[in-house]
């Protein structure tokens, strides 16, 4: 008889989640460079199909760089947009997954596991191909699909808080 699964997420593979979502977004930049938007539009086709739970249901995605009525993707089409624009649906897209990415360097500030379910925040550092940085903060929630592999069903990003601009 083959091995129990666990459900229990363990914090290793939170550490890995977050690297697969890392390594994915440095793919669909190399992917713009190399060969285009097309290449671009597969690799994030694929990074969507590998570490996001659509098949499980709703994904909660607030991206960092959307406003507006498109704010919030509640529709894997408007999160293929976000990371490769090109979209006529969804104008204000540039592309964030096409900037050129060469690190993407995360740091926990809390996590919660709670059996095949996880929620983790911290800030997330990423590196273009000019050295230039942009650090974020960031939330995703996690569940395991049925062959154990964590699924990304909530993603919040936003820029960090700059109170100097609140003062008047």
């Amino acid at each position: 008889m083959g091995e129990k699964m666990t459900t229990e997420i363990t914090e290793q593979e939170l550490a890995d989640a977050r690297q697969t979502w890392g390594n994915a977004l440095i793919a669909i930049s190399k992917a713009f460079e190399d060969k285009g938007v097309d290449a671009a539009r597969m690799a994030a086709n694929g990074a969507l199909d590998a570490v996001y739970g659509y098949e499980l249901g709703q994904v909660l995605f607030k991206p960092t760089l959307a406003s507006g009525e498109q704010t919030f993707r509640i529709t894997r089409e408007g999160a293929l947009a976000y990371f490769v624009g090109h979209s006529a649906e969804y104008p204000g897209d540039s592309g964030f997954g096409i900037k050129g990415w060469r690190s993407v360097v995360s740091e926990t500030a809390a996590s919660f596991v709670q059996g095949d379910v996880a929620m983790w925040m911290g800030w997330v550092t990423f590196t273009d191909k000019n050295g230039n940085i942009t650090q974020v903060d960031k939330s995703w929630g996690y569940k395991k699909d049925e062959v154990g592999r964590l699924r990304i069903v909530l993603h919040h990003s936003s820029l960090p808080y700059q109170p100097e601009r609140f003062l008047t």
